[in-house]
């Protein structure tokens, strides 16, 4: 019998006041694994006490308090490597190895960036900007935030949350996607052997449950990866209550491949980062822009290493990505596959993985695609990847930026001028040289345009959850 999942409120697993009900089903092979609540306007209005109460304790923490608990955290997420793992594997089909490697290892990696991140914030210099009156800048925290992670990499994206802001002081109501809990609620119950009662909770729910954590009255900050469509109704919504909003939305990266590339290197890595994770990540590899003096042999190499990639096995050993997450977003991508517009041409791939229970589909390469096409233009987040053909730098540059976002980014060259320009023109929040998607701690991680607006990682998302306020004295008694 699948197991009932619990809210996590205050420091405890409760019993959602919500009737109605998720199946939360493994794509590998589209059982149900678990059911979760979704949590009524009673449920989330708990978890906000319940972070509002804590709030007066946690803000008041001292930085080296919140970084000896972060770094308690990260050992926590260490002893229980082999749980988050089996978790998320349940809830995304994704292969173990990766779980383990890119989202826990890495998220520990990143909680202890976060934990030493709470001790280096700074201000101006606390001196007489006016004769006989001192100044100095606090930064606090905002105060109490709601948080909604998505289901591409649930633990890393609740990770790459909670770590800022716990950083910075705040108490935390989060909402993890509703196919992807069990990883979250692992965490969060981790987090409860280090953190006060009420510091972090945990709300289940669908898209309605994360409304009424963005429109609740509460929260400071509102906090989302997530769909641009998603994105807008968290902006609109934060709006009325005049919330500060933190947006990390869609992307549509493209990989810009001069002639003088390295084109083996280029082809292989490209692969690899265009379907890593069935391609279901924002900053993927999804439109390979290539010189045309070197098109036709390039797609030639594309072809040749996207049919190395193994997927569709019951087995994830076997597997070099997973499963779309669920029937919802496989129906979505299959049915993009099969309407790709009749000029251009699918070169390998292009349908689901046949005999598969899950919702596996091939690595596919598509060329001849015009810079309007929808396959183009719109995120499609599976291992999709198509390709153009450029003439001129500037042709490139201008084909790379005409789409509505600016997330990621990738030029390949073996020129360091052209590198150099490039990158600078290159209207995207990351900009990567002769490789892709690599992403470190200690460097911000966001978008412009319809990507959003905020950092991930790095002490910028820290300062995006604190508030600055100037204090004056007067030196006269």
């Amino acid at each position: 019998m699948a197991e009932v999942l619990q809210n996590y409120i205050n420091g405890q697993f409760v019993k959602a006041h919500g009737q109605d009900t998720i199946d939360i089903v493994n794509p590998i092979d589209a059982q149900t694994v678990a059911v979760a609540p979704i949590s009524d306007e009673d449920d989330v209005n708990a978890a906000f006490e319940a972070a509002v109460a804590a709030a007066k304790i946690w803000k008041r923490s001292t930085p080296a308090e919140r970084q000896d608990a972060l770094l308690n955290l990260a050992e926590g997420l260490r002893e229980h490597r082999d749980e988050l793992v089996e978790a998320q594997h349940r809830n995304t089909g994704q292969p173990k190895e990766q779980i383990g490697v890119e989202e826990v290892d890495a998220g520990i990696d990143n909680l202890k960036f976060f934990a030493g991140a709470a001790r280096t914030l700074e201000g101006k210099a606390a001196t007489e900007y006016m004769s006989e009156h001192t100044s100095y800048v606090r930064r606090e925290p905002v105060g109490v935030v709601a948080q909604v992670t998505p289901w591409n990499y649930p633990l890393m994206m609740a990770i790459w949350k909670i770590g800022p802001a716990l950083a910075a002081g705040n108490t935390i109501v989060l909402k993890p996607s509703d196919t992807t809990p069990e990883s979250t609620l692992l965490l969060a119950k981790i987090a409860g052997e280090v953190l006060p009662a009420g510091v972090l909770n945990v709300v289940l729910g669908d898209g309605g449950t994360g409304a009424l954590l963005t429109e609740h009255p509460v929260p400071a900050m509102v906090s989302i990866t997530g769909s641009v469509r998603a994105g807008q109704a968290v902006a609109k919504s934060a709006a009325a209550g005049v919330k500060r909003t933190h947006l990390e939305l869609g992307g549509k990266a493209p990989a810009v491949v001069f002639a003088d590339a390295d084109l083996e290197r280029a082809a292989e890595q490209l692969i690899g980062f265009g379907t890593f994770n069935a391609g279901q990540d924002c900053t993927a590899v999804t439109r390979i822009l290539v010189q045309d003096s070197v098109h036709d042999k390039f797609v030639e190499l594309l072809a040749a290493e996207a049919k190395k990639v193994s997927t569709g096995s019951a087995d994830d050993s076997e597997n070099d990505y997973g499963p779309l997450n669920n029937k919802r977003h496989y129906a979505d991508v299959c049915s993009k596959l099969e309407n790709i517009p009749s000029h251009a041409t699918v070169v390998t791939g292009g349908k689901p993985v046949e005999g598969s229970e899950g919702f596996f589909v091939e690595p596919t390469v598509i060329s001849g695609l015009r810079q309007d096409d929808a396959l183009v233009q719109e995120e499609t987040f599976g291992p999709v990847l198509t390709v153009q053909s450029f003439s001129s730098e500037e042709e490139a540059v201008e084909l790379s930026n005409d789409v509505p976002y600016a997330l990621a980014s990738s030029v390949w060259t073996s020129d360091h001028g052209t590198a150099m320009r490039v990158s600078r023109d290159l209207d995207f929040g990351c900009v990567w040289v002769n490789t892709h998607v690599l992403l470190v701690s200690e460097m911000p991680h966001g978008g412009f345009k319809y990507s959003g607006y905020g950092k991930d990682l790095s002490l910028y998302s820290v300062e995006e959850y604190t508030r600055v306020k100037h204090v004056m004295h007067s030196l006269e008694v």
